[in-house]
């Protein structure tokens, strides 16, 4: 059994110490890094994988997850300690991002290859990073996130952090598997795995920060309004179309409390995700976002074609904004009727 199943199978029991055993075992074959990245980082993939495909719940989700965060502390304690001959790299989540173990895999990852490394952690707000920054002025900052719709924060704090004097370099999903939102915002690095971005920072290549900018500049979009509108309505949105939603769906009318609550939260998904797609101007974001729900949906017996009349009602609510128009009229093939 290779190491990557022993450990999944170790962390879907529930047995840490199982885990633990397999992640050190491992190490002492192939190295740190390869265990935590090929191995813990793998594991942590197949958990998503798992969650959406219907095979785990929320709760083996966390609780898988945080077993590997402690198998990462047990690989961390077992590494000799060495005194940093590299620079010094902050690593953070942006503000409202709690996926922090792909953060904590690449601040392990630069502390065995020598850099001084200060793991501030998920869900890290701005104003907090730049104190720190100011404090311990490190030579680079590392920002992660996973989810899209924190890309709005990502923005504004990458632009603090450049203000401040420090490059930066981002990775996580949200910035896209092309690093294409990366280019958009101004980064000076992004970086598609944590070897990359170690890789890059051993080279020293990183360009210093150029003279501070405002968000606005790299998104002249943001002038019609249209994020800034959606994005402050939000609540009044998810309340006019799911009460659309109960006349133009009558299996509504039979929903448990339950299912009310889970469609209300799904409406909630798609437009804080609508937004951000007016944030950034990728009507790909919008879709692909779309496109995932639909499958998360199919493997929970839930036909994807609901979503329809959730984007048409939506469409009706925001009949005055084009860009927006344009995204809901144009949702992925596998959502049409």
């Amino acid at each position: 059994m290779s190491s990557v199943d022993a450990l999944w199978e170790a962390a879907l029991d529930g047995d840490e110490h199982r885990a633990t055993d397999v992640v050190l075992a491992a190490a002492e074959d192939h190295g740190h890094e390869f265990v935590l990245l090929d191995v813990i980082g793998a594991v942590q993939r197949r958990v998503g994988q798992e969650w959406a495909a219907n095979q785990i719940s929320v709760a083996q989700e966390h609780a898988i997850t945080a077993i590997n965060d402690r198998a990462v502390t047990a690989l961390s304690l077992s590494r000799p300690r060495r005194k940093p001959v590299h620079g010094r790299v902050t690593v953070a989540c942006v503000d409202g991002e709690w996926h922090a173990l792909p953060a904590r895999l690449l601040a392990e990852v630069l502390a065995s290859r020598g850099f001084a490394v200060d793991y501030l952690g998920a869900q890290v707000p701005a104003p907090h990073l730049i104190t720190h920054l100011h404090r311990t002025g490190p030579d680079v900052v590392a920002l992660s996130s996973s989810i899209a719709t924190r890309l709005p924060a990502a923005h504004a704090t990458m632009t603090a952090c450049q203000a401040a004097g420090v490059p930066v370099m981002v990775g996580g999903a949200a910035f896209g598997a092309d690093g294409r939102h990366a280019r958009r915002f101004g980064a000076n690095a992004w970086a598609a795995d944590a070897r990359s971005a170690a890789d890059m920072l051993m080279s020293q290549t990183m360009p210093r920060p150029s003279a501070p900018h405002q968000p606005i500049d790299d998104l002249p979009h943001l002038a019609d309004q249209e994020y800034t509108l959606v994005s402050r309505s939000a609540r009044d949105l998810v309340r006019s179309v799911f009460k659309a939603m109960e006349e133009r769906v009558p299996a509504m009318k039979s929903y448990t409390d339950a299912q009310r609550q889970h469609t209300a939260e799904d409406l909630a998904h798609i437009v804080e995700y609508l937004a951000t797609a007016l944030y950034v101007d990728d009507d790909a974001l919008f879709q692909t976002f779309l496109s995932w729900t639909g499958e998360v949906l199919d493997a929970r017996g839930v036909p994807s074609q609901v979503l329809k009349p959730t984007l048409d009602l939506l469409s009706v609510e925001l009949r005055d904004f084009p860009r927006a128009q344009r995204m809901l009229a144009a949702p992925d093939r596998s959502l049409r009727v």
